[in-house]
């Protein structure tokens, strides 16, 4: 069984819970995620399955991420969300659309962002919010991060609702907070859906207790029915259909000749039509990154 699911995760569970319930579900050892959210976040979790497995760094690092988010004024957290302890209130300006719009402005694009302290990121071996909860206070170094969409879709004090499209390593938490700063009151982060992970979206995505009661009713075709192919994790890819010879080097992880006008990366399927590997430009060749025997179970 190879191939990903679009799981709506539900509140309450961390990604690895998921998973854990997907891999008892399925039988399979092989079960991984592409992106974690945290647990009080809902919405898109990718899951991968099989040899699915393989092709998640290109779900989760090369994609574009979006969230629909619930940021409180005037509230700053331990954790820049509400499941931290409350460390200041401050009462609210006076604000209108054009002063959050000003805000938000410098946010977009590609910025410097220091995560939060409770974070799962690694300082000296231990996890962020390993030290924190040991009461150790480490200055997380800032990171780069691109956000390519940053709009305000209601105002509503105290609370105001963003829809974001950002790339990886973003922290909507952070940006919560960065946004309170700017406004001068502070802010944390009240509630988080994710609506889409590249091709992944909210509107094809299963919840979790749906796939369950199916898989109970019938166990035999329900995740297969519900799976789908492992080349949605390269999508965007242009495709090049190779013929039984072309098909047999990449197997043995030879090159094969390339037109010159070739992009620089490509998937190539067998002459029936499953994904085979995933192959780079070399300027006259194609390559192999990665080659799948999708019979090795």
């Amino acid at each position: 069984m190879h191939g990903f699911l679009n799981i709506d995760k539900p509140s309450g569970m961390t990604s690895h819970d998921v998973v854990v319930r997907i891999r008892r579900l399925s039988g399979q050892r092989r079960v991984g995620h592409a992106g974690t959210l945290d647990p009080a976040a809902t919405g898109v979790l990718v899951v991968a399955l099989g040899g699915a497995t393989r092709l998640i760094e290109y779900v989760q690092h090369q994609t574009l991420k979006r969230y629909l988010a619930a940021v409180r004024l005037g509230i700053t957290t331990t954790t820049d969300d509400a499941d931290g302890e409350v460390v200041v209130r401050q009462p609210l300006p006076p604000l209108d659309r054009a002063m959050i719009e000003e805000a938000l402005a410098p946010l977009r694009g590609t910025i410097w962002q220091t995560p939060p302290m409770y974070a799962a990121l690694h300082h000296q071996g231990r996890r962020l919010y390993a030290l924190a909860r040991a009461g150790v206070t480490v200055e997380p170094p800032p990171r780069q991060v691109y956000i390519e969409r940053l709009e305000l879709v209601e105002y509503k004090p105290p609370l105001l609702t963003l829809d974001v499209v950002c790339g990886s390593g973003t922290y909507i938490r952070a940006l919560a907070r960065d946004l309170g700063v700017a406004l001068g009151c502070g802010a944390h982060l009240a509630a988080l859906r994710r609506t889409a992970v590249g091709a992944f979206r909210i509107e094809d995505a299963l919840p979790l207790h749906i796939l369950e009661e199916e898989v109970r009713h019938n166990p035999s075709e329900a995740l297969y029915r519900r799976l789908l192919p492992p080349e949605v994790a390269v999508a965007d890819w242009s495709v090049l259909c190779l013929d039984e010879e072309h098909a047999r080097r990449i197997r043995h992880g030879l090159s094969i000749p390339a037109s010159s006008n070739a992009p620089l990366q490509t998937r190539a399927h067998a002459p029936d039509g499953t994904l085979l590997a995933l192959l780079r430009y070399d300027g006259s060749h194609w390559r192999p990154i990665k080659v799948f025997d999708w019979t090795d179970a």
